[in-house]
């Protein structure tokens, strides 16, 4: 009897001990980090991220204008790859950034600006909150901006940036970033002189 009950009690010990594991493997793999916070994400990783700012423009040429805007973005992110670079300053993650964007022109005169791009980032595993990224990508505008610099509707844009995700806790986090912006129609029809400018962006992300 008493082995029987010595038996019993092992193997209740034995189910305990498989339930634990596999709560602490679900609560893991359900983590955006591969093994700590700022250690890296996890693969397949997403986030939703929010953001608006104001853009200010520069000229690339003597006749062309400054033009200044104000922005809002939405992102879906992706988290491409496990963590690469190990050992390394580089150590970190790729990920694809689709983004929206629309806003307002409001100098040298009003204008709507509305667009989508995919971007392409790089998230450095730096170890700790502030998990630094930069990106670049390119997609399709439609905007009324003319002021002798752009000509058609559609333009396409180039963008090229860098910034912060700031993690308040594990899966939300406080994001800067700063855009270098580009439009034109890669002349389809004259004047292109192209829009130029720098957009600081503020937001919020939601990871999971």
């Amino acid at each position: 009897m008493a082995g029987l009950v010595s038996l019993l009690l092992s193997n209740a010990g034995n189910i305990r001990a498989a339930q634990v594991t596999n709560q602490l493997a679900a609560v893991q793999e359900a983590s955006i980090w591969k093994s700590g916070l700022g250690e890296g994400f996890r693969r397949n990783a997403l986030a939703l991220n929010l953001s608006t700012g104001p853009g200010f423009g520069f000229s690339m040429f003597e006749d062309s204008k400054r033009h200044d805007w104000w922005l809002g973005t939405v992102q879906l992110e992706w988290i491409l790859s496990d963590v690469v670079g190990e050992g390394h300053w580089y150590r970190g993650n790729w990920e694809m950034a689709f983004e929206f964007f629309g806003g307002q022109q409001f100098e040298p005169s009003s204008a709507y600006l509305i667009g989508l791009a995919p971007l392409l980032r790089y998230d450095f595993a730096v170890g700790h909150r502030w998990v630094v990224f930069a990106d670049g990508g390119s997609g399709g505008s439609l905007t009324d901006i003319r002021d002798g610099d752009l000509s058609t509707t559609f333009e396409f844009n180039l963008q090229a940036g860098v910034g912060s995700h700031y993690f308040v806790c594990d899966n939300l986090s406080v994001t800067l970033q700063a855009r270098l912006i580009h439009l034109s129609n890669a002349s389809i029809k004259l004047p292109n002189l192209g829009v130029n400018n720098v957009t600081l962006l503020f937001g919020v992300s939601w990871w999971f």
